[in-house]
């Protein structure tokens, strides 16, 4: 990206105090915080609500979406106007902020890409100079969030952009989220060591590469494939790779192996992390993969306190499956995986690959959708339909992909629960997000694809109001385990997935499509 010169336009501290105006929607206020949460995962800078701070932004809801670059001194207005309330747009205008300017701005860019100036309604295509921007040493990122498009501010003669690589016509002005280079860039202008919110990782990269991870009995060990499990890691599925590996078939009932994750520190104030990880189960119905977490009263507690966190048990899955569990630790811990050998014979054990540990909310739900092209092909009315999922206020909810020859259409609808006697209804302002899942290993890496829409208690369909308890207004729906529940009318996310860009990143990899759902409750700003 071309940077603006002058340490007078970097924000001190590495960190941008922020006001909401009154002008901003609940559910642009709940993106634009998810938008900061990914910029604290890819970067250092933090965002702080303003107290006394003399320069900081006011994110406003005015014509359009823009920002100044750099940081200006005193008051300064940033717009996430009508149709801008999504997160790749939200971290452009914040990279703005932060004193970049646009990608094909940069002063080397017509080796890069030809911009057919007949073509563009007018509009800022200007090229930077080298007196007053640094490309930072850095190779120009047809896949940056900072990229216009090929047809951006067109005048309906042709493309405005047209790439000198071929191949990345159709790649920029990509909408998923910060580009590696992006990630990379801004740390490199802020001087990051590290992230705010990552605090490790694993992919086993090599023969005996626990990365810092201990097992001290040795039965958790690294393979590159196993007979009576995986055939791959994850990591580079379907190429051979590495992950750790426990046997459970020539275990006595009751036998366990434990895999333990480095020591972390939290740094952050709230006591909320993820660990997200990918396991491969082989082994008997009853084996068991638990989750403890291990947390440190002070630097010469070595022992630690041990809480049960969560359990894999069950059929075996013969697949590679994504799987979060929410941690909670207040100081020092560490995870362990703890592999434990249940009732009768065995032929496999337990896999795990691509480790993350996060200080961040884990995603609520997971829709892995095995062999999702061989399913979309297969579907007799175009439609398929997600587990039901209940957010952690109670409200159940299902996901719907509706399918046509090119675009995949995103929706969410309410459906009769246990505990629907219990929640205030209409639903009120509850926001949902889905995010289809770049499954990069490096959780900093992804440019995963996300949207959210927020629950109007008075937004009105038909002659109901639309996020109404289903038993009132709902019809009768029959799920897939026979259970007869009641259903709302759905309602599309803005964000449609053409299936031609499902190789863009890692989105479908093994023939899996991952789609993660969260449903905030009270969101009150």
């Amino acid at each position: 990206k071309s940077v603006i010169l002058g340490k007078q336009y970097r924000w001190t501290d590495k960190r941008i105090p922020y006001v909401f105006n009154g002008s901003l929607s609940i559910n642009d206020r709940g993106v634009i915080l998810r938008a900061f949460e990914q910029m604290r995962l890819k970067s250092c800078i933090e965002f702080v609500p303003r107290t006394t701070e003399e320069d900081y932004v006011s994110i406003e809801s005015q014509d359009g979406c823009w920002s100044d670059v750099g940081m200006r001194g005193g008051m300064q207005t940033l717009s996430i106007g009508d149709g801008c309330a999504f997160l790749s747009t939200v971290e452009h205008e914040f990279l703005h902020c932060l004193g970049f300017n646009h990608e094909q701005s940069r002063y080397d860019r017509d080796d890069y890409v030809e911009i057919v100036t007949e073509n563009i309604i007018l509009h800022n295509f200007d090229k930077e100079s080298m007196q007053s921007s640094t490309t930072q040493g850095t190779p120009y990122d047809y896949t940056s969030v900072m990229h216009y498009g090929q047809d951006a501010f067109t005048n309906g003669n042709g493309n405005t952009i047209l790439t000198q690589v071929p191949r990345f016509q159709n790649v920029i002005g990509q909408e998923y989220d910060l580009s590696p280079w992006d990630s990379y860039e801004l740390s490199k202008l802020y001087n990051c060591n590290k992230s705010i919110s990552y605090l490790d990782g694993c992919s086993f990269d090599g023969y005996n590469s626990m990365c810092g991870m201990t097992a001290c009995d040795s039965k958790w060990s690294v393979h590159s494939f196993v007979y009576t499990g995986p055939d791959s890691d994850h990591t580079g599925l379907p190429s051979l790779g590495y992950f750790a590996h426990y046997s459970t078939m020539y275990e006595s009932e009751g036998a366990s192996a434990v895999l333990q994750s480095k020591e972390m520190t939290r740094r952050r104030a709230c006591n909320i992390q993820c660990l997200e990880f990918f396991y491969y189960h082989s082994g008997a119905q009853t084996d068991q993969l638990n989750i403890w977490i291990r947390e440190y009263v002070n630097n010469t507690d070595v022992i630690g306190t041990v809480r049960h966190m969560n359990q894999i048990t069950g059929p075996a899955t013969n697949r590679w499956l994504l799987h979060y569990v929410p941690l909670d630790a207040s100081g020092a811990f560490s995870v362990e995986f703890e592999g434990r050998k249940g009732a009768g014979s065995s032929s496999g054990g337990f896999s795990v690959d691509d480790i993350n540990f996060l200080e961040s909310e884990c995603p609520h739900n997971v829709w892995q959708i095995r062999n999702f092209m061989e399913a979309v092909n297969s579907t007799s009315d175009g439609h398929m339909y997600s587990p039901l999922f209940y957010s952690p206020e109670g409200y159940r909810y299902q996901a719907v992909l509706q399918l046509s020859e090119e675009i995949i259409s995103v929706s969410v609808r309410l459906v009769s629960g246990l505990y629907d006697e219990l929640l205030p209804w209409p639903c009120p302002w509850r926001q949902v997000t889905f995010v289809l899942l770049d499954q990069n290993p490096d959780v900093r890496q992804r440019m995963s694809s996300q949207d959210s829409i927020t629950t109007d208690p008075k937004e009105v369909f038909g002659d109901n109001y639309l996020w109404n308890k289903p038993s009132v207004v709902g019809t009768p729906y029959i799920t897939v385990d026979k259970e007869v529940v009641n259903v709302t009318a759905s309602k599309s996310f803005n964000i449609k997935l053409n299936k031609t860009r499902l190789n863009d990143r890692e989105f479908v990899k093994g023939g899996d499509l991952i789609l993660l759902f969260s449903m905030q409750g009270g969101l009150l700003f």
